[in-house]
Formats: structure tokens, C-alpha cells, sequence
């Protein structure tokens, strides 16, 4: 199907209006152009982002300074405010959701005002501009010339990645002075203003001070890539965007509650928390296993019980954000609850433990977790414990000599595999890793951890574990944390995709997911928060695979082994 290009309307004078340019670049783009009147309820304004695939925020009337938190110049015209009460909510809110946006001229101003840039509010009296940048020829004759920077993404859409200069028309007097954070000025007039913008995060923004869909109307097409390149991205999302609407996706790995001490606000947009109500909403993520994490105590002043009381109130605290969102969250304990809370409209939070320091020395412990609903724990963290060595051991721990599991870890594990609790080996040692691959009898996950042959740490997997993953039928789930994903830092969405891509090659498609690490200091360009998650999607798509690989990576791995784990067990008793 064509994608859907919703396309900004002019107002003034009680009428909302379109130059016919718009709409004929896009149907010649291979869209189907939709005009937006200027409303601005904010329902209205989610409901019409659901339904397009991408948007056009057109040209018109100065921004309004009072947005610009600056006293206006004599030279600014009088604001279109109805415009600009649609404008700026709906630039920020098609961005979180990942949509393509093409800004032209107002456009790409409200663009990096919305986003936190900032403009020149008159380019004559601020930035002594020097050439004229309104035109009082033919909208489709050019005036000027702009140099398109190399190495962008708009050199590439034109056609020349090494960089060129492009006549232009113009007509304009506000301009983008700083382009918002994630952006970079990617066009120049001679006279230095910034003549376009464009996302540096991998995401299809772009925006340009010029206006192109006036080309199409004297006969020429010079200008169509930029749109080719709007209705290639819109089919991309929309793809996308009906993947996660059809499948279900869970992150296995989250911290979100390491910050209930800070009160957080989960059903809100809380900054202080990647994983939050709206941003899963936005990143059409389904589900997320919030882990009770557990720091490691210093040698010699281990607290087994207030250990143990602190992971019983971070599960409290998980189930309390269900309790509280009744209708739009809800606890989930089984693979089988999470397809129907997918169909009832329902995010769905799992329960996890991250360090069996959580259990001390008592075994029986296992078993009461269990029956809360745990459905995995993560044997170690960042230092030995009781159970098994760490992969990040501490300096001077005495009290704790095994180099891998310990009898008491060995019956831990059996335990975990008796009462239907996944074993977790994420963040302990290679000889810890494989002493559970041998004492376990059912799979065993990884819940976030990356590949050791792309980024030497640690914590991450090597190949050969991988392939030992493979042969127990377990999974290793890609986390995003920053320096498991690239060691000098600056991770993208591309380099997760990358790690994702080599661990398939090396263990298969069945044996691979994500575990963002959320909250946790998980998060990278590209993908820093629950609403980003579709870019993972979106890369994956680009890599050739299928929907039903995707649907595999983005849990169905996991779930498989959830399953087998649940069913050999025994049944968890308590599901409060």
C-alpha cells in the first residue's frame, strides 16, 4: 500500500489552505498526500499520527517568539498562532514516535524550535545576512545557490554524497541559528545561514529552508528526491510500526525500579525513567521484565536479610505500577499472559531478580520467589557471590574462592530448574557459565548481554558460548548498554543491530534477543528509551529479515525457553 503523508495546512482568515506543490510532490513521490486543518487537541493529534505514515510540516507565517522564550524583533510578523499550537506538539510527538518528517521552510524551523534548537528570528538584523532569501520572482525559479554539506544525508538523497552546490528558491526572513540537540546543520547559503537540518541518531528527519514542492510545478523534478526519499521512509514505518502492532515484543531486562525510591510516575512521561507508560506506548513495546536488583555488599559486611527485604519491596513496588493502571498494565506470569494482555490493550511487566545475593545462603528461597512470580534470576552481579563467580569480580574478596559455580550454586540451579525459574548467566564468569550449562537441565538465558568478538568485555559472550547457548536450546538476549556494545563508547542502533546480526551467525536465529538494559545505564544513539525500540525493528527489516525472524529476536526466543523452563517445573503457587 502507499503510505500516508499527512501534510500541515496554512491558516489565515478562517481558512485552511495548501499550495498545490505539496500534494503533487507526494503523489509524484508515490504517496497519498492528506491535508491537517490546525487542531490541536492532543487526542485528535495521537489518533491522526496513528493512522499516517509520515508528515510534512509546510512553509507559512513567522513563529511566534513567545515560543522562542525571546521578545519579538519589529521586524516579525504577526504569528500564526493557531498553526503553532498544532505545530509544536505534533513535531515533538511524531518524533518520539519514530515517524519521517520532511520540515519545509516554517517547517524546518519549527523543527529545531520544538526540538530545542534555536532560531534567528530576522537573518538581516541578527545573523547580516548578505543575499536576498525572499524571492520576488516565480516560486519555481531558484535565487540562490546552497552548499550541501558532504557526508550527509541530504548530499545522499540529492545524489551527490561528496557534497555540491544547489540553486534554490527562497523566501524567508526567521532561519534556524542552532540546530536542536541529535541534529546538525547539513546545508549552507554563501552568505553562512543554515539552510537545512537533519537527524545525526540514524532517524528520518530532515529538514530545508527552501521550498521544492514549488519545482514540480514549473515541470521540474529536480526536487523529488527529497520526497522519494519521505514516501521510501513513511513504507519503511509503516512496515515497521504494523509489525509491532501484529506482534508481540518484550525486552527482557529493565531497571526501572532502581528509581521507585526517587517516586516516579510510570503511567506519566517521567524523564527521570527510559521505561515509562508513554514511552512503551510510543515505541509500541509490549512488554518488559523489571528486574529487583540487588547490589553486591563489600567482603565481610554481607546483610543477607535486608537483602533479601530489599528485593521483596522492589517486587512490591513492580506489582504496585500494575495495581495502580489497572486498565493498561498488568502483571504477567506465563508466556499465555502476555499474548493476552497484548490483545486486551495491556503493557505487561514481568517480574526478575538481578544477583542471587538476593537469596543469601537459603536455598529455600528459590522457591519463594518463585511462587511470587519471578520467572528468572540472574545468578551474580558485579562482584562473587554465594552461588558463583562474577565476570567483574571485586578487589579483595576473600570470603568467596570458587572460580565458578559452588555446591551451594549448583544446588541453586537445581532448584531453579524444580520450581520452573529461569537461570540467568548474564554478568557471571566463563567457568561459571558453562559449571550452569552442566548442572542445568533445562535452557539457559542470557538476559542482557552482547558479543565478546565485537566488543572485548568481560561481560559479554564469546562465540564459543554462543554456540554452547545454542547446543542447551538456550537464548542471549543483545544488551544496549553503551560499553558492551561499543568499548570507546558512542554506541548506535546500527552497532546493537550489528551485534544481534553476528550473534544469529554464530548461534542461529533461533537463540537471540533483546534485553535493552533499561534504567540500568542501558540506551544508545538510536535507541535511548522505550519509544525507540521500533529502530531496532526498522534496521532488522533493513537487514533482510523476515517477520518471522523478527518476531523470534523480539521474544518469541525467550518465550520458547520460558515455556519449557515453566512446564518441566513445578507450578508457581502464587500469582498475588
Amino acid at each position: 500500500m502507499k503510505p500516508i503523508i499527512a501534510i500541515t495546512g496554512n491558516y489565515a482568515e478562517g481558512k485552511c489552505t495548501m499550495l498545490e506543490g505539496y500534494y503533487q510532490s507526494v503523489l509524484a513521490a508515490g504517496g497519498i498526500p492528506l491535508i491537517v486543518p490546525p487542531f490541536s487537541e492532543e487526542k485528535a493529534l495521537d489518533d491522526m499520527l496513528e493512522r499516517v505514515d509520515g508528515i510534512i510540516f509546510s512553509g507559512g507565517g513567522d513563529i511566534a517568539s513567545s515560543l522562542l522564550g525571546e521578545e519579538p524583533l519589529p521586524e516579525v510578523g504577526e504569528p500564526n498562532i493557531p498553526r503553532d499550537e498544532q505545530e509544536w506538539p505534533l513535531m515533538q510527538k511524531a518524533v518520539r514516535k519514530q515517524m519521517p518528517v520532511l520540515g519545509i521552510c516554517r517547517g524546518v524551523q519549527m523543527m529545531t524550535a520544538a526540538l530545542g534548537g534555536k532560531l534567528w528570528q530576522d537573518i538581516y538584523v541578527q545573523a547580516k545576512a548578505q543575499i536576498p532569501h525572499s524571492q520576488e520572482t516565480e516560486r519555481y525559479m531558484t535565487s540562490h545557490d546552497v552548499s550541501i554539506l558532504p557526508g550527509t544525508l541530504l548530499s545522499r538523497i540529492m545524489g551527490h554524497p561528496e557534497g555540491f552546490m544547489l540553486p534554490v528558491n527562497s523566501f524567508h526572513h526567521q532561519s534556524v541559528r542552532e540546530a536542536a540537540p541529535g541534529f546538525r546543520i547539513s546545508a549552507l547559503s554563501t552568505d553562512n545561514i543554515p539552510e537545512a537540518v537533519e537527524s545525526i541518531e540514524g532517524k528520518p528527519l530532515l529538514g530545508v529552508q527552501w521550498h521544492p514542492e514549488c519545482m514540480i510545478l514549473g515541470g521540474d523534478e529536480s526536487m523529488l528526491p527529497l520526497f522519494r526519499w519521505l514516501t521510501d521512509e513513511a513504507s519503511k514505518f509503516a512496515r515497521t510500526r504494523r509489525f509491532h502492532r501484529q506482534h508481540l515484543t518484550l525486552d527482557t531486562h529493565c531497571d526501572t525500579p532502581m528509581f521507585f525510591h526517587e517516586g516516579i510516575h510510570f503511567n506519566e512521561r517521567d524523564s527521570r525513567i527510559l521505561v515509562n507508560l508513554p514511552n512503551m506506548t510510543d515505541g509500541h513495546l509490549d512488554a518488559t521484565i523489571m528486574v529487583a536488583y540487588l547490589q553486591q555488599d563489600m567482603p565481610g559486611h554481607y546483610d543477607y536479610a535486608a537483602t533479601t527485604q530489599k528485593a521483596e519491596a522492589l517486587l512490591d513496588g513492580i506489582e504496585q505500577l500494575a495495581a495502580d493502571n489497572p486498565s493498561r498494565i498488568a502483571i504477567a506470569h506465563t508466556p499465555a499472559d502476555l499474548f493476552k494482555n497484548k490483545k486486551e490493550g495491556k503493557k505487561s511487566i514481568m517480574l526478575g531478580i538481578e544477583n542471587g545475593y538476593a537469596i543469601g545462603e537459603d536455598l529455600s528461597l528459590v522457591k519463594h520467589f518463585r511462587q511470587r512470580g519471578v520467572v528468572y534470576m540472574t545468578l551474580c552481579h558485579n562482584g562473587n557471590n554465594a552461588i558463583c563467580a562474577s565476570a567483574r569480580p571485586r578487589d579483595n574478596e576473600p570470603t568467596f574462592t570458587h572460580r565458578g559455580l559452588s555446591d551451594f550454586g549448583r544446588e541453586v540451579v537445581k532448584e531453579m530448574n524444580r520450581v520452573g525459574m529461569m537461570v540467568d548467566l548474564s554478568h557471571v564468569a566463563e567457568q561459571s557459565f558453562y559449571d550452569a550449562l552442566a548442572t542445568s537441565s533445562t535452557p539457559i538465558v542470557c538476559s542482557h548481554s552482547s558479543s565478546r568478538a565485537l566488543c572485548n568485555h568481560p561481560r559479554n559472550l564469546t562465540d564459543d558460548q554462543l554456540r554452547a547457548l545454542r547446543e542447551c536450546g538456550g537464548v542471549a538476549q543483545v544488551c544496549l548498554y553503551d560499553g558492551f556494545i561499543r568499548k570507546e563508547g558512542g554506541a548506535t542502533v546500527d552497532d546493537a543491530v550489528r551485534h544481534i546480526m553476528h550473534m544469529i551467525d554464530v548461534a542461529g536465529i533461533a537463540h537471540v534477543g533483546i534485553g535493552t538494559d533499561f534504567d540500568g545505564d542501558g540506551g544508545i544513539i538510536g535507541c535511548a528509551d522505550a519509544s525507540e525500540v521500533m529502530n531496532i525493528t526498522r534496521r532488522l527489516f533493513a537487514e533482510g529479515l523476515t517477520e518471522e525472524d523478527i518476531e523470534k529476536v523480539w521474544g518469541l526466543n525467550f518465550l520458547r525457553v520460558m515455556a519449557e523452563v515453566q512446564q518441566r517445573g513445578e507450578p508457581a503457587a502464587s500469582k498475588r
